[in-house]
């Protein structure tokens, strides 16, 4: 009975090429896989699968509780499968069980809680202080990265490139030697493979018993007990392989031959007493080479897995291919690219790699040559090389017949009949309403958000009607798990969503929340669930009497009016209690917006806003009426904040309740130094301005106003203001800034004491607080009207002669017209 260990690195191509010729060479009866033991029940689908893919496990209890072990086609691990597949033989997984690990890890959660409240026992905290303390030796960090710590020492400063030279960019010959030993140069690497693990291993280099290491430490000591017990159970016994070949990563080989000391089963049982392990099920998942890309799995994620691919699936001319392919995604995208520099950037590549002492250009030296010889430098197409190509937009595939839950079996279902393929690239999505395809798809699209499967993200749309939605489509491998958390709520998409809604609805926590549901329920086309939320907001709604929450829930019910006449749905459901709201909105209103402080004055702004927004929407007359003059009311209410009048006189202005005369009276009124403190006058204008500058731009007498007060103020005053007016005028468009500032270049008029646009006509305006007829105050630093520019004779005298010398002899009779004029 032999038993040999092949120590690979995760997802590399030149570690898989190793493994399919080491196993061809070595014909195990037996493939031991370093993996989840729970997944060698979906083993049998391997022919199924098109990678990449991941096998992911999730506690049955609470699915959300997963992890995935991603596979690539140059994975070693995947071919090791394949080649089990392929000659008949056992292939098992030996790693420790997810159910296990997670069990560890919820009771390392409970540890930690019950030390943040202080009710941690003392051998707990014990416990905590063993395994929580990172040591400052080298035995986590040589666990985090040893291949960090080989290159280190071989004196190179990249290990990604220092494994690449070694490993990834080795291709076997067309006749394979023996080398030393008697072993094929396959074999010759896994050896020397696990002669460096050992070297980094030492014992004599470890700190201590595993006892006083960190948790990371403590971890890899369980799983290599529980794969030495699984090798030790394959290799022995009446079922016992003659030949037994272990794939596992690199760093594990010295545990599992006993070069880093010999174990006994008795020590490897006693590591693994006590864990009560958690009831996992396993299935499969397509996955991407984006999310290779990171780590992820086994923590083991690559930087390039494009790349790799690429050198797994290049027969031969590995840099010129890959030039090639550059080229063409290049000229693809009406870029230059032609043959003489494709030829030119190949020698560039490996003249490269000459002058670094590589065997061949790698893929560090490659792009430095595109940069150079096919970009000119730039480096935006070499962003695209690198999204298509060295990360690379694949996507793996699961057969129809691997197992998945109902859920996700109707998700596929509907997207076939929909005729909505699920892809990661993103993919713009256009709906008309109007077409009943278009609304099964907008609802599938609603109802998946629902259930937290993101596929599809709302974009805004050129269209002004309201039959029109814009999406953007996303499949990621992620929501196979997120459908398998969902699944608890329903069988199907629609009933699922149902139950979540009726959820959402109990735990909802204000009024705001449900009404945002409802408007949820009607996009997504969920009848069922309508009445349920109706009558949630119904009850919520009578014992509300915040008018900003009521405000904010209006919104959403005012959206549905809209919606609703496309989709077809009941809004009669929602009549009453839209009437409802704006009517008691209406009424409290003015009480609401007195005696509030800044932080609640921001967020009454935003409430009336919304508020004004969803009165429109609905467009019933008597309403908006009733909703203008509670506003009115809240704009001259006396002990009102400054910035909830400013808005309120904006919301009237640009309802054309108030006339261009009665806006600037408003203004001047509130900029006055008479109408109060600095700091209050620049509130009201934030709030009358919000976040447009067009009144301002469009009207240059009420921008005169404006400049006039400022160009008023003394410096404590005006630093004062400086704050709030940054932040109003930086949220201006970029167009309205620009013509503001024309404006005031090219010279304003001056203000008046009557304000353009002819007499007050709004009531408020006409009176004074005491009742008498009130006159505009200008503010400031105004020049009263029909005066003109005071000039100063004597000063006039003294500039006449020297501009009459630099204009000549003819300007002189102009100039002493002038002065007679000066005199006069």
């Amino acid at each position: 009975m032999t038993v040999t260990v092949l120590g690979v690195r995760h997802h590399g191509p030149g570690s898989a090429r190793a493994v399919r010729a080491a196993l061809a060479e070595l014909d195990p009866d037996l493939v031991l896989v370093e993996g989840p033991p729970e997944g060698d029940s979906a083993l049998v689908h391997v022919g199924a699968l098109t990678p990449p893919v991941a096998l992911t496990a999730y506690a049955v209890d609470e699915p959300r509780d997963a992890a995935f072990w991603p596979l690539a086609e140059f994975s070693p691990e995947w071919q090791a499968l394949l080649h089990g597949r392929a000659a008949g033989v056992p292939t098992r997984f030996i790693d420790l069980p997810f159910g296990h690990d997670l069990a560890l890890r919820r009771r390392d959660a409970e540890t930690d809680s019950d030390e943040d409240t202080g009710e941690a026992d003392e051998d707990t905290a014990e416990a905590d202080e063993d395994t929580g303390e990172a040591d400052e030796d080298t035995v986590p960090e040589l666990v985090a990265d040893p291949l960090g710590w080989l290159a280190f020492a071989a004196g190179h400063d990249d290990p990604e490139r220092f494994w690449e030279d070694l490993v990834e960019h080795r291709r076997p010959a067309s006749t394979p030697t023996a080398g030393a030993g008697g072993r094929s140069p396959g074999l010759e690497l896994f050896a020397a493979v696990a002669e460096a693990m050992a070297a980094l291993r030492d014992p004599d280099h470890q700190p201590g018993p595993a006892a006083s290491r960190g948790a990371h430490a403590r971890r890899e000591d369980l799983r290599e007990a529980h794969m030495r017990l699984a090798i030790r159970a394959a290799s022995t016994g009446a079922d016992a392989a003659a030949r037994v070949a272990v794939l596992c990563g690199a760093w594990h080989v010295p545990a599992l031959t006993g070069r880093t000391g010999r174990t006994t089963v008795a020590a490897d049982r006693e590591l693994l007493r006590g864990i009560r392990p958690v009831r996992t099920t396993t299935t499969w998942v397509p996955w991407t080479h984006a999310l290779l890309s990171a780590d992820s799995g086994y923590g083991a994620g690559v930087t390039s897995p494009g790349w790799y691919h690429h050198l797994w699936t290049a027969p031969d001319q590995v840099g010129a291919r890959w030039v090639a392919r550059v080229a063409a995604l290049l000229r693809a995208a009406d870029l230059p690219a032609s043959t003489a520099s494709v030829v030119e950037t190949v020698r560039l590549a490996e003249a490269l790699a000459a002058v670094r002492e590589r065997a061949v250009p790698g893929l560090t030296e490659l792009t430095d040559a595109v940069l150079a010889g096919l970009c000119a430098g730039d480096p935006v197409p070499l962003a695209v090389v690198r999204e298509q190509l060295v990360i690379g937009d694949v996507v793996g595939a699961v057969g129809p017949d691997v197992p998945t839950v109902p859920l996700a079996a109707d998700v596929a279902r509907t997207q076939k009949r929909l005729r909505l393929a699920p892809t990661p690239v993103e993919k713009p999505l256009r709906l008309d309403l109007r077409r009943e395809l278009d609304r099964e798809r907008s609802a599938l699209l609603h109802r998946l958000r629902l259930l937290d499967v993101d596929w599809g993200i709302p974009t805004a749309t050129s269209s002004t009607g309201t039959f029109a939605e814009g999406w953007t489509l996303a499949w990621q491998p992620t929501f196979a798990l997120a459908l398998v958390v969902a699944a608890r709520h329903g069988a199907t998409v629609e009933d699922a969503a149902g139950d979540v809604v009726a959820e959402r609805t109990r735990a909802a926590p204000d009024l705001a929340a449900i009404t945002g549901l409802f408007e949820q329920v009607v996009l997504a086309d969920l009848p069922a669930a309508l009445e349920a939320v109706r009558a949630g907001l119904e009850q919520r709604a009578a014992t509300t009497g915040d008018v900003a929450h009521l405000m904010l829930a209006l919104a959403p019910l005012a959206r549905v009016h809209r919606y609703g006449d496309v989709r077809g749905t009941d809004t009669g459901l929602v009549v009453g209690l839209t009437t409802s709201l704006m009517t008691r909105i209406c009424a409290g209103l003015p009480a609401a917006c007195a005696s509030l402080d800044d932080d609640a004055a921001d967020a009454m702004v935003a409430a009336v806003d919304t508020a004004d927004t969803a009165f429109g929407l609905v467009a019933d007359p008597e309403h908006v009426a009733r909703w203008h003059a509670a506003v009115g009311v809240a704009a001259t209410t006396a002990g009102g904040n400054p910035l909830v009048a400013g808005r309120c006189t904006r919301i009237l202005s640009d309802a054309g309740r108030l006339t261009p005369a009665a806006v600037a009276t408003r203004l001047a009124r509130a900029l006055s130094a008479a109408g109060g403190a600095p700091a209050d006058a620049a509130h009201w204008l934030a709030g009358f301005l919000g976040r447009s500058g067009a009144v301002l731009a469009r009207d240059p007498a009420m921008l005169s106003l404006v400049d006039t007060w400022l160009a008023g103020l003394d410096g404590d005053a005006f630093t004062v203001v400086l704050a709030p007016l940054r932040r109003t005028f930086a949220a201006f468009a970029g167009p309205e800034r620009r013509l503001i500032g024309e404006r005031v270049r090219s010279g304003l008029p001056r203000p008046t004491a009557e304000p353009p646009g002819g007499a007050v006509t709004d009531p408020a305006d006409t009176t004074s607080p005491g009742g008498s007829p009130a006159t505009a105050r200008p503010p400031t630093g105004a020049i009263p009207p029909g005066d003109g520019p005071a000039w100063d004779p004597a000063r006039v005298a003294i500039v006449l002669p020297t501009l009459a010398a630099l204009l000549g002899p003819d300007s002189a009779a102009p100039a002493r017209a002038e002065k007679e004029h000066t005199d006069a």
